[in-house]
């Protein structure tokens, strides 16, 4: 299995297509990354930008290049001596146009007659033989909008398929409409009516059944194709939680490939680890996303930022309980139809059977289980559940041993169900509601874990490496809720927490919006991605305000609420007074931020793992939420920056964040071109005064430094007597230069120029 040393992501798109992709391979190559890594390359919706809504497996979409164009880049990269990693999506299809998606139009057309109702995971019996499709309006006259225009059912735009000879009588449109395998039903029954399983709560996302094996080999059959004939050399799998057997799949998926390089997205919580029966080699890197993170967080600044948010809650914020709370709502609500249906496949339910069913989803501390892996997750959430709702007890006792077993059909669904509540409650609203420190908010880590320290980070890493060196790591990605130099900056706050409730109450009283949780987030986001455009903000604001849900939705929005905030918006861009304040708290962080931003990617880079670079995050990566983060990327920028630097330029650490190019190309060439370098993991002693404010390790002869917590470090008056102990011959630091004499080592030395240094033996390349 090749395996590679580093990846650059890139958003495949019908704006930067295949075509495209091949045009920046010799930038990639001299910028240091070994494989280039695709969003999602087969045929999706109709400009689609993210690629997640397959709507034909057979064939890599023409918006994106087409099979000519993965031909193109593949040529490229392999010319390059570049590898090809792509985003697989295994889970489900997009079916919110119909007429693009074959396999969703036949079902349509002909229900459960159709081949394809096999495919598709949907509740026949519920639905009375039909599928209900969530399109319907508010007006209880909807249905006489429909047309009948030759084969098809005219609904707006919306066109679905006839059932054979359903029409051929002449009958009226209502006649013929009610003939059909389908039932057009309002879109707020979706909620828990829907009789399919979708990607989450979204209702253009249908679930698909791949553990049956013509489902997996057609749906599989073109990207196996790209493996087998060398266009591509690994898979990225999207949502493996949703999958009946991700176990299954995965071996299949081996098979199929030839045991090519398989990374799966799976968010871990907390020490939980990927199931090492798997066959992958690991996740797509958040759980390495969170240790960085919270080893540059000041764990000083927690008790004051606890009682900050207290006080904006009106209470006392925990976060379990906000999680918890918040995927009962989820449970309850969007997700609704998934808990019925889970009460439905219990034979002799009582009312009391969904609640249960419910309590336990809320109390599951993982996003799922892989029988009988995991067991001990779901007597977890059975205690939990007894201790909240002791009336239940009775139900929660009679269900367990269903959901025990691994082959029962309910404890299959459950599983699949449980990382769609976990997803929904906690990572699009729990950590919209919980503003202590939002650089903690982020996909696949623990908002209660404050911060870590040194030790506990080392031994994190030399875990990572043990148990699975082949995982990915990152620090952005196209999902990730802020970019890491948005997040990198928010870390300074939990040096100054006084300072930050001090200027956060003059913003607040400058533009109030009524909701205290929701303008500290707010305004953490726009001092962490400053300078923002009004359009980029607004954008931002209104989805993180929806998606928080406490004084406006997606589906009830709030016109007084929402009035408000644009009000802010604009005036972060038109009000002097406001714009001076955002401005003077910037630059009280922005320096700090930008030593962290250095800091978080050289420890990324280096560290054990495969390190991704999301692209365009070799300059600062200052995005917020989707759409925000799959912006277009200047490359002829970056190639600019990256030819004066490679003719010696060393860039002032500046808002042009040149100096964050130049880390990342010494630190992706020297791990890719001198692997040798990079065998081990062992902490570099550190010793002195500031010592608490340098993270260093030896990978087995590439010597990373870096600061933490630097508004302290000024404050103490620098590092003084600190230093740094390593082997006793010559170094030189391949981001400046600079050669040191090796073994004890004067930090001020070393880090006079950037706040990180790497260290590569004299004489390496």
């Amino acid at each position: 299995m090749r395996v590679p040393v580093s990846t650059y992501r890139l958003q495949v798109r019908e704006s930067f297509d295949l075509d495209a992709a091949a045009e920046v391979v010799d930038y990639l190559t001299r910028l240091g990354a070994d494989w280039v890594y695709l969003s999602p390359l087969l045929r999706a919706e109709v400009g689609s930008d993210h690629g997640y809504d397959v709507v034909d497996h057979s064939r890599v979409d023409p918006a994106r290049g087409g099979a000519a164009g993965l031909d193109r880049l593949a040529a490229a990269a392999a010319g390059a001596g570049r590898g090809v990693l792509v985003d697989i999506v295994p889970n489900h299809m997009g079916v919110a146009t119909p007429t693009q998606n074959a396999w969703w139009w036949d079902l349509l057309r002909l229900g459960e007659a159709s081949r394809y109702a096999e495919a598709f995971d949907v509740d026949w019996a519920f639905g009375g033989g039909k599928l209900r499709i969530p399109v319907l309006g508010d007006d209880p006259t909807e249905l006489d909008r429909l047309e009948l225009v030759g084969d098809e059912l005219h609904y707006y735009d919306n066109r679905y398929p006839v059932a054979p000879g359903s029409a051929a009588d002449g009958a009226s449109v209502a006649t013929v409409y009610a003939r059909q395998h389908y039932e057009l039903v309002n879109w707020r029954r979706a909620d828990a009516e829907l009789n399919y399983r979708r990607f989450f709560a979204v209702n253009s996302l249908a679930g698909l059944k791949v553990e049956i094996p013509w489902v997996f080999e057609e749906s599989h059959a073109e990207i196996i194709r790209w493996v087998r004939e060398g266009l591509v050399d690994g898979l990225r799998v999207d949502h493996p939680d949703g999958l009946a057997d991700p176990g299954g799949y995965l071996d299949q998926l081996r098979e199929a490939t030839g045991g090519a390089y398989v990374l799966v997205e799976k968010i871990l919580e907390g020490a939980e680890q990927l199931p090492t029966n798997w066959s992958a080699a690991g996740t797509t890197g958040y759980d390495a996303l969170g240790d960085i993170d919270r080893v540059l967080v000041d764990p000083a600044g927690q008790e004051a930022l606890d009682t900050l948010e207290a006080g904006l809650q009106g209470r006392a914020s925990v976060w379990s309980d906000l999680v918890h709370d918040n995927k009962r709502v989820i449970a309850d609500g969007i997700l609704r139809s998934e808990v019925l249906r889970l009460a439905r496949l219990v034979a002799g339910a009582t009312s009391d059977t969904a609640d249960a069913i419910a309590e336990l989803l809320a109390c599951f501390p993982v996003y799922r289980s892989y029988l009988p892996l995991g067991a001990h997750r779901l007597q977890e959430s059975a205690s939990r559940a007894t201790r909240l709702r002791p009336e239940l007890t009775g139900e929660i006792e009679r269900l367990l041993p269903l959901l025990l077993d691994p082959q029962h059909p309910v404890a299959v669904r459950f599983q699949q169900t449980s990382g769609m509540v976990m997803a929904k409650g906690v990572e699009d609203t729990a950590y919209y509601r919980f503003s202590r420190l939002t650089s903690l908010n982020e996909v696949g880590a623990d908002p209660d874990e404050f911060a870590i320290g040194t030790q506990d980070y080392h031994r994190r890493q030399q875990h990572r490496l043990a148990a699975f060196p082949a995982s990915m790591t990152t620090l952005s990605t196209h999902d990730t809720k802020r970019g890491e130099d948005v997040r990198a900056r928010v870390d300074v706050l939990a040096e100054i927490p006084a300072e930050w409730e001090r200027i956060l109450g003059t913003f607040r009283a400058a533009a109030p919006l009524g909701d205290p949780p929701f303008e500290n987030l707010l305004w953490q986001a726009i001092v962490g991605a400053w300078p923002i455009s009004p359009e980029r903000l607004g954008a931002y604001a209104e989805k993180a305000a929806r998606e928080a849900g406490t004084s406006t939705a997606w589906t009830a929005p709030n016109a007084a609420f929402e009035t408000a905030l644009r009000a802010l918006v604009t005036a972060t861009g038109d009000d002097p007074a406001l714009r001076e304040v955002i401005t003077a708290c910037v630059e009280r962080v922005r320096h700090a931020g930008w030593s962290n931003s250095l800091s978080a990617k050289l420890l990324q880079l280096t560290a054990p793992g495969v390190p991704d670079v999301y692209q365009g995050s070799e300059l600062w990566e200052t995005s917020l939420v989707d759409p925000d983060n799959r912006r277009a990327v200047d490359f002829t920028l970056r190639r600019d920056y990256l030819e004066r630097v490679d003719q010696g330029w060393l860039p002032p650490v500046d808002e042009t964040g040149a100096a964050k190019l130049l880390v990342t190309s010494r630190a992706l060439r020297l791990r890719r071109d001198n692997a040798g370098l990079f065998t081990r993991y062992a902490p570099v002693a550190v010793l002195g005064t500031a010592a608490r404010h340098v993270i260093a390790f030896d990978r087995g002869g590439a010597v990373t430094v870096a600061t933490r917590l630097p508004l302290g470090l000024a404050a103490a008056g620098g590092w003084g007597d600190t230093t740094i102990v390593i082997a006793g011959r010559t170094w030189v630091n391949v981001l400046t230069g600079e050669s040191f004499e090796g073994g004890v080592l004067r930090v001020s030395d070393l880090l006079g120029r950037y706040p990180v240094a790497l260290l590569a033996p004299e004489g390496i390349s």
